[in-house]
């Protein structure tokens, strides 16, 4: 996937300033930077939930505004911050939304073992049958990761994937991302805040600044002192923890 020179404007200001990257295939990409950075932003224009003023984003040889929904929807998911669905139902019923791009309201066979499959990937059996509303805030999100999956795309686009969640389901969450990747070959984009999860779970890192890119390259290249303390205009240090870097803000 290729991102080509992506602007967005707000009443006049622009808050994604002609943004080119390339998404690696197969590899976790993180989105970082401050608040207002543009990096959800970009993430909307990429997925077509937000408008772009000017540029492109290509996926597979086309511009993605030229796809069908349903075709794009077979090899692209997306999964926002706010997924909440008004609607009674089940963990199981929730995992079958991830279907529909095949087969519409009609469920096959074939359709109701990837549900299975999505649903013991997840380690939800024992929740399957019961309703979304009365799970914890991680288990619900793992419900909808395994949509996702059901979804079965080569892309997965995931906009806050740990927010509000506590420290170990943010954790676990950051795990999942990492084996959807190395076990089912997936391509993730995320947006985060924490630069540590994204500096320990991802392979390149996408740093924005005032609405353009800053840093892109692997975690080692862009999660450096003089690269953070530039970004995020605070002071930092680099500490390596299990070969990885983790940063330090003070």
């Amino acid at each position: 996937m290729l991102i080509q020179k992506l602007t967005k404007k707000y009443n006049g200001k622009a808050v994604v300033d002609s943004v080119s990257f390339e998404i690696p295939k197969g590899k976790v990409l993180s989105l970082i930077g401050p608040n207002g950075a543009g990096k959800s932003t970009v993430m909307g224009m990429i997925s077509r939930l937000v408008a772009r003023d000017t540029g492109m984003v290509e996926f597979k040889g086309r511009d993605i505004g030229k796809w069908k929904s349903r075709e794009l929807s077979q090899k692209l998911a997306i999964l926002t911050q706010s997924n909440h669905i008004q609607m009674k139902l089940t963990v199981k019923e929730l995992v079958a939304f991830g279907r529909f791009p095949y087969s519409g309201g009609g469920i096959t066979p074939e359709d109701q073992e990837i549900i299975h499959q999505a649903i013991a990937y997840m380690e939800l059996e024992e929740f399957q049958d019961r309703f979304i509303d009365e799970l914890s805030g991680g288990q619900r999100q793992r419900a909808y990761i395994a949509m996702v999956i059901a979804q079965d795309t080569e892309y997965i686009l995931l906009d806050e994937p740990t927010n509000n969640l506590d420290i170990y389901h943010a954790t676990n969450m950051m795990k999942t991302v990492r084996r959807l990747c190395d076990e089912l070959g997936k391509t993730v984009v995320m947006v985060l805040h924490e630069i540590n999860y994204a500096a320990f779970y991802s392979d390149y890192i996408c740093a924005f600044a005032d609405g353009k890119i800053a840093r892109f390259g692997t975690v080692e290249e862009v999660i450096t002192r003089e690269n953070l303390s530039e970004i995020y205009q605070v002071d930092f240090e680099i500490q390596m923890v299990k070969g990885k870097p983790l940063a330090i803000y003070y």
